[in-house]
């Protein structure tokens, strides 16, 4: 009765122990300014990598976020450097921190535009136009689609491929990265990340949320057969919600093995 008296007393020990270490969540709050003229900045995004929330800033370039000492901050704003920084005590104590993003030079290459040549005859004008020849395939039973590509015969033999076996196709890629793809469902929930991803296409944000790399993400979407004009069109949104779905299957076939 003693031991097991003194064994709950340590339990408690070093759960309270736990408790007093772990960084309080509290509400940050600071204002984001262009570098070069001191103004501040409308509708950038702020992701809290740590805790996968989102907000973006108001007219005067403020915003507020739930965050910790030593949580990651993300700012991405169209136009300017995105840009990382840590959480300190200090940010707390001192009000009014400002943060200043930096405007991106671009260098633009030379466009050739090539109109389509119209005939005026809808029929003809139709069927010279460019389509995109990636195919859905839809497995009866199962709650996702499949890109295969352009229609050829082995296009469904890719797709039954990765159905059938994914756990030999897919191990290496998501069982290496178990903490980042937990991350999916909480970065899916949150509204403020999600209209952030539906604006881009470039998978920066993508990488740093999941802390995976852009190989990755094209690894693991061309072994779940989405078609190459998938992966270099759709936007971020659209990535997120295919690894998601590629990965809720992984798990739910890699435990009937």
């Amino acid at each position: 009765m003693i031991k097991y008296i003194a064994v709950t007393f340590l339990l408690i020990g070093f759960m309270g122990f736990a408790q007093e270490t772990e960084p309080e969540a509290q509400t940050f709050n600071a204002i984001i300014v262009n570098a070069q003229t001191d103004k501040p900045l409308e509708s950038v995004h702020v992701v809290n990598l740590n805790k996968v929330l989102g907000t973006i800033t108001n007219q005067q370039g403020e915003f507020s976020i739930t965050a910790s000492v030593n949580d990651t901050l993300y700012f991405s704003y169209l136009g300017f450097k995105s840009q990382k920084i840590r959480v300190t005590n200090d940010m707390f104590k001192f009000k009014d921190t400002k943060i200043s993003l930096t405007e991106l030079a671009y260098a633009l290459e030379e466009v050739i535009v090539r109109p389509y040549s119209l005939t005026g005859y809808l029929e003809i004008d139709v069927k010279n136009m460019p389509i995109n020849n990636a195919y859905q395939y839809s497995i009866s039973g199962l709650n996702v689609g499949y890109e295969a590509g352009k229609k050829n015969p082995n296009a469904a033999t890719r797709v039954l491929g990765a159905i059938l076996n994914p756990a030999d196709l897919l191990r290496n890629l998501f069982g290496k990265k178990p903490n980042q793809m937990r991350k999916l469902r909480q970065v899916k929930e949150d509204d403020a990340i999600r209209d952030l991803l539906a604006s881009k296409f470039d998978r920066e944000t993508l990488t740093e949320l999941l802390q995976i790399e852009k190989v990755d993400i094209e690894d693991i979407l061309n072994n779940c057969s989405y078609s190459k004009s998938f992966i270099s069109t759709a936007n971020d949104l659209q990535i997120l919600d295919a690894i998601s779905s590629c990965y809720e299957e992984f798990k739910v076939l890699n435990r009937k093995k």
